[in-house]
């Protein structure tokens, strides 16, 4: 949740998405504020499904703020979190944290026992009790596989010590970090061996084209190399096309995002798209595609 909006958002928003956003941002619309949202029950968690790109299934899915004002309809966070101050960027954190994982239990309950991730600023991380609010709103089913928290790489490399400390916190609780964005903040690897970290988020400029862009393939490879070395795991962000998605699979990346993919929809939608593709009313198992790309 830092001042940038795709930042927290995590939406790996298409072209024709993006283009949207701006115009939405450059018209003469009222000011929604979080603080408003949260008052008047506009704030909704989205979901966009991760999917295991080796066992082409669904592995997991990332919590995404959206306004859903009654006028307005659905507001990006490109059009609410602008200027937005660390308080109220708080309450927004400590609000999808706990629906996040209310949220997780209605998965479960619906048979998709799913990893979900949430992102969090460093400087909200340092303001909120995290480790106490998971530990008492957790889940209390045995097989909750824990949270995934992402931290942006470059808030990670202004103070390794304090992310290190963060990151054992939060383990103990059950929350596991992911580095996202990576690849634009410039951290040496030698700084991120200091860090325990479950996963490397491929930042999505990297991903786009790595198919046919060799300076972009070639970060993104090592990038994949390096989170196997670390004993962690390789995601892919922002896929839009079919090519970059063959190319990541042959890099052995480990889980993708992305509108090709799926995009980010209610958690209502996505329970009924999948129930729906399983063809029966309380799936067993996860299928392979979600949005009718082939992961294949």
């Amino acid at each position: 949740m830092s001042d940038d909006p795709r930042r927290w958002s995590g939406d790996n928003l298409g072209d024709r998405e993006r283009s949207s956003l701006v115009d939405s941002m450059r018209g003469a619309r009222p000011r929604v504020t979080i603080d408003e949202a949260l008052r008047e029950g506009w704030l909704e968690i989205w979901y966009q499904p991760k999917i295991d790109l080796r066992r082409k299934c669904l592995a997991g899915a990332e919590a995404l703020a959206r306004i859903h004002h009654p006028m307005l309809g659905v507001l990006l966070p490109g059009v609410f979190l602008n200027g937005v101050d660390d308080n109220s960027l708080a309450r927004l954190t400590e609000h999808a944290l706990l629906a996040t994982l209310r949220d997780w239990t209605t998965f479960d309950d619906a048979g998709f026992n799913l990893h979900l991730a949430i992102n969090v600023p460093v400087a909200v991380l340092l303001r909120l009790p995290i480790p106490t609010l998971v530990k008492e709103n957790r889940p209390k089913a045995e097989h909750w596989p824990g949270l995934i928290v992402e931290v942006t790489e470059d808030q990670i490399a202004r103070d390794i010590t304090l992310a290190n400390e963060i990151a054992k916190q939060l383990k103990i609780s059950g929350v596991s970090v992911s580095i996202d964005d990576f690849g634009g903040g410039y951290s040496s690897f030698a700084t991120l061996r200091e860090l325990p970290f479950a996963e490397l988020k491929l930042d999505h400029t990297f991903v786009k084209n790595c198919a046919t862009d060799g300076t972009n393939g070639a970060i993104c490879q090592t990038a994949i190399d390096l989170s196997h070395r670390f004993g962690s795991v390789a995601v892919a962000e922002g896929i839009e096309n079919v090519a970059d998605l063959q190319a990541l699979q042959v890099m052995r990346c480990d889980f993708g995002q992305g509108v090709l993919l799926a995009p980010p929809m209610p958690l209502e939608r996505f329970i009924a798209l999948l129930n729906s593709r399983m063809n029966r009313p309380k799936p067993e198992a996860s299928p392979a595609v979600v949005n009718g790309a082939q992961v294949a």
